[in-house]
């Protein structure tokens, strides 16, 4: 018996989530309807494909060598359906794409709003997590990363350049007065990060700001800035968040500042998918373009 193509989509979600509960959710399946067809699969092909793991459903070597191959196939079959759409010149159906806390909140809503604009058909998700987007998975189609990855069958393009400045409220400030020096930062409250759960040390600031102790911490950049709103303390916040709340402003620019960078990361297999190239280009050009944008606000 030759397996067909719906037993072989339900292995690719099974191999790329690692369970058949979180299979059955993404394709709307009873986990243990999952588990016969996979088992149908292996029938079908006199092979043993997952092996069973407190971690969950692992491959077996002839799941992964099956799951090369359905993968090809998978991107033929998506090849051939862009070629068909890219005649009527617009981007349609669903893109996710993973991104960092204050990418995702202030930059890729304008961003991605402007593009779906020009592109009525078009969906996009974004995935924030306090975490690395598991691209391998196929968590999301793509990612936006601080660091660039060093393995797997990844394609990575730098997006740019970004800056941060220690900043407070100004109600902050005028109640503990003026700051002049680095040094007295030991003697006022601090925002950042939980330092057990800085997944990329791109993210960790405490060593730049010369403080071990951080009295008010999230994992979110959205409730840090909430922080340094409401006048708990000072942190180190993006140039590109101050335009949208007007009542923080820098302090020391001239005595800390760092810059980090966005990374666009993708699926090797996906570089010949039209339409995720033309969205990639569009998403790099707008985020370039919104982070001079907000960034030459906050110098004016």
């Amino acid at each position: 018996m030759d397996p067909n193509w719906d037993d072989l989509r339900v292995f690719l979600a099974v191999a790329r989530l690692e369970s058949l509960s979180g299979a059955g959710k993404q394709l709307k399946m009873d986990p243990a309807t999952v588990g016969r067809r996979v088992q149908r699969l292996e029938e079908a092909l006199d092979a043993s494909l997952f092996a069973k793991s407190p971690q969950g459903y692992a491959l077996t070597a002839e799941g992964e060598r099956l799951l090369t191959r359905v993968e090809q196939a998978e991107q033929a079959v998506t090849l051939g359906a862009e070629e068909t759409r890219g005649q009527a010149g617009q981007l349609s159906g669903t893109v996710r794409l993973g991104a960092p806390d204050g990418c995702a909140n202030y930059i890729l809503p304008q961003v991605c709003a402007r593009i779906c604009e020009e592109n009525p058909g078009l969906e996009v998700q974004i995935l924030s997590l306090p975490r690395v987007v598991n691209l391998s998975r196929r968590e999301a189609d793509m990612a936006i990363v601080v660091s660039p990855p060093d393995a797997g069958r990844l394609t990575v393009q730098k997006i740019t350049d970004y800056k941060l400045h220690l900043a407070a409220s100004r109600k902050y400030l005028k109640m503990h007065g003026p700051i002049e020096s680095l040094s007295e930062l030991r003697n006022h409250k601090t925002v950042g990060y939980i330092p057990d759960m800085v997944f990329d040390q791109k993210l960790d600031y405490s060593a730049a700001m010369g403080v071990e102790d951080v009295q008010f911490a999230s994992n979110s950049v959205a409730v840090q800035v909430n922080f340094l709103r409401h006048g708990a303390g000072i942190g180190m916040a993006h140039d590109f968040v101050l335009p949208a709340v007007r009542n923080i402003q820098r302090i020391l620019p001239d005595q800390l500042s760092l810059q980090r960078s966005f990374y666009l990361v993708r699926h090797a297999d996906d570089r010949r998918v039209e339409r995720l190239n033309r969205f990639s280009a569009a998403l790099i050009d707008g985020i370039r373009a919104e982070v001079l944008r907000l960034e030459e606000a906050v110098e004016t």
